[in-house]
């Protein structure tokens, strides 16, 4: 997540892939790694509060489809706001929201 350069994004499933192949592994578990993704991004933002800036990116880390993510800090809200500051546009779809053509700001560490 820490490498994800402003202006671009990537998919719980891409910084999962990454993890597995960094540690050798055939794959990341979703579970665990979508808990520790939480909170990573909840210190981030605890590293804001305490310290006047974030030690992590995390919403530059979309759900599948680019849909952000309503369990960070701030929930939806907060991740709309940093990604359009970073250039982004945002679709929402009832509760969900997901940044336009996020296909094409996609980073991939490998």
């Amino acid at each position: 997540m820490n490498s994800i350069p402003e202006g671009r994004v990537s998919t719980l499933d891409e910084v999962r892939t990454s993890l597995a192949e960094e540690n050798g592994a055939d794959i990341a578990c979703p579970m665990t790694s979508g808990i520790f993704t939480s909170i990573v991004a909840q210190a981030s933002h605890e590293d804001k509060e305490e310290h006047g800036s974030f030690s992590v990116a995390y919403w530059r880390s979309l759900k599948r489809k680019g849909e952000l993510n309503p369990r960070f800090p701030e929930g939806i809200e907060g991740q709309a706001k940093r990604l359009e500051a970073e250039g982004h546009s945002i679709t929402y779809r009832g509760k969900k929201a997901f940044v336009d053509d996020f296909e094409k700001y996609l980073f991939k560490s490998s």
